[in-house]
């Protein structure tokens, strides 16, 4: 029978199509779509592969001026004063990566080949201290009090290198920190004026290793930047003698 009027109105098409209402579409950027020609796909390849390799050139450069100037505390260069990164704190108290660092200055120190300890670190809130933390650690592991040296406005690697040098005089170090990290800091160092040797640490490869390899690419990029422009640290204030008081005071 045939069908008429409502009947046919209501009559269920064989291939249902649903469209979206166009206040839901969403239409892609074009810099998103993807080349629809081979010359077009072989051209975001292209492109693709020339962003890689300008990420890694900062990394390449850290490796190349630093290759021969990394090594572990027996093969480090005897010298009158040694730098000490902070790494965080866990309920005040050194994270292991940074308890790391400080045992290899205060072996340093043991073997007689460091005189002074310089701990540099971030003091920005009143309940964070990591130079006093790391203070208190260094003297626990036999190092005297008189033989270290506090910086409180160490934010960040380059800060702490331009501070080493204008604030504290330090014109030559053996600097101490993990592996992913010490090369960024010799490289530094060395833009602001501190000749260096860096010590690399070992570390447990957990979690927090696999973050820092891979936070250091990204931060090569902004040690390229400070390296070539050289702001200004984020604090930088008046001259202090407390290296050379450190470096005259009886061992």
């Amino acid at each position: 029978m045939e069908r008429t009027g409502w009947a046919r109105r209501l009559r269920v098409p064989g291939r249902l199509r649903l469209r979206a209402p166009g206040w839901l579409r969403v239409r892609r950027p074009a810099w998103l779509r993807l080349p629809r020609t081979r010359k077009g796909q072989r051209r975001g390849v292209q492109a693709v592969m020339a962003l890689c390799v300008l990420a890694l050139l900062p990394s390449a450069w850290l490796f190349v001026t630093t290759d021969n100037r990394i090594g572990t505390v027996a093969d480090a260069p005897r010298s009158r004063v040694a730098m000490v990164f902070g790494a965080g704190l866990w309920r005040g108290e050194p994270s292991p990566y940074l308890a790391h660092r400080l045992d290899a200055a205060a072996e340093l120190y043991r073997t007689g080949r460091i005189e002074v300890v310089l701990v540099t670190g971030d003091n920005s809130r009143e309940e964070y201290d990591e130079p006093d933390a790391m203070r208190a650690y260094l003297k626990k592991h036999g190092v005297p009090d008189r033989r270290i040296v506090s910086d409180y406005a160490g934010f960040d690697t380059w800060d702490s290198c331009v501070r080493a040098k204008k604030i504290f005089g330090v014109d030559r170090a053996v600097l101490i920190s993990q592996g992913f990290h010490i090369r960024r800091a010799v490289a530094l160092c060395d833009a602001a004026g501190v000749s260096s040797y860096g010590v690399g640490v070992d570390a447990v490869h957990d979690a927090t290793w696999y973050y820092g390899g891979a936070r250091e690419v990204f931060a090569a990029g902004k040690a390229a930047i400070d390296s070539a422009f050289q702001p200004d640290p984020r604090f930088l204030g008046a001259r202090e003698h407390g290296v050379d008081r450190a470096l005259s005071a009886p061992r």
